[in-house]
């Protein structure tokens, strides 16, 4: 299997998360988006021309999360990712939560502060910068509420539902992240830090 990813792409740490904690190991191609070449590449396996995409036996398939639960389903990985129905439905509904709502507020803060000089040579929006702390205060209440009583986002073990809304995180500091008063938060991620995947997957920041 191969897969299309950059390693400062939080979604591409979701997939790079499973893969590792799962043992898999894919053909890792890194796409640099400042290379014409290789966007026209990306665009190539997927339309939408963003990563990650994984390619298997003629199959290109695009959306973290959906690569995420075509892995453990390939890996027969039930722990991760229960086959049972309420159990299946209640992960996904967290892998929502974060594609939907997490991953966006965070986004934000994260264009602003990292990807926005970069890009565009502009400096932070105040005013983008405040909609986005609001939109991750919204969701980090929900988040710090719901772990206050559990160990993992859903049931009592790991899954995918933790990889996939915990990949954000990983620009926590650099992008000012305000989750310090949700202490129930911050222990899970503390415990999501010290998995193997995750110190396995951690890229070193190039800027």
């Amino acid at each position: 299997m191969r897969l299309y990813h950059n390693p400062l792409s939080s979604n591409a740490r979701r997939v790079l998360l499973t893969a590792s904690h799962l043992g898999i190991k894919l053909d890792q191609v890194i796409i640099d988006f400042a290379n014409e070449a290789d966007r026209k590449r990306l665009e190539e396996v997927n339309i939408c021309g963003k990563v990650p995409v994984l390619e298997d036996d003629g199959l290109h398939l695009w959306e973290s999360c959906a690569i995420m639960q075509y892995l453990a389903d390939k890996q027969g990985a039930a722990e991760l990712y229960p086959t049972a129905l309420k159990e299946r439905a209640d992960i996904n509904r967290w892998m929502f939560f974060g594609a939907q709502h997490f991953a966006p507020a965070i986004g934000i803060l994260t264009w602003e502060y990292l990807w926005k000089k970069l890009v565009t040579g502009e400096g932070p929006d105040p005013v983008e910068i405040k909609k986005g702390e609001t939109y991750v205060h919204e969701h980090a209440s929900v988040l710090d509420k719901h772990l206050a009583t559990r160990q993992w986002l859903s049931g009592d073990k790991l899954s995918l539902a933790d990889f996939a809304v915990a990949a954000p995180l990983m620009y926590l500091g650099r992008a000012k992240v305000p989750v310090e008063q949700y202490q129930h938060l911050l222990a899970w991620f503390e415990r999501i830090q010290q998995l193997p995947a995750w110190q396995q997957t951690e890229a070193p920041w190039p800027f």
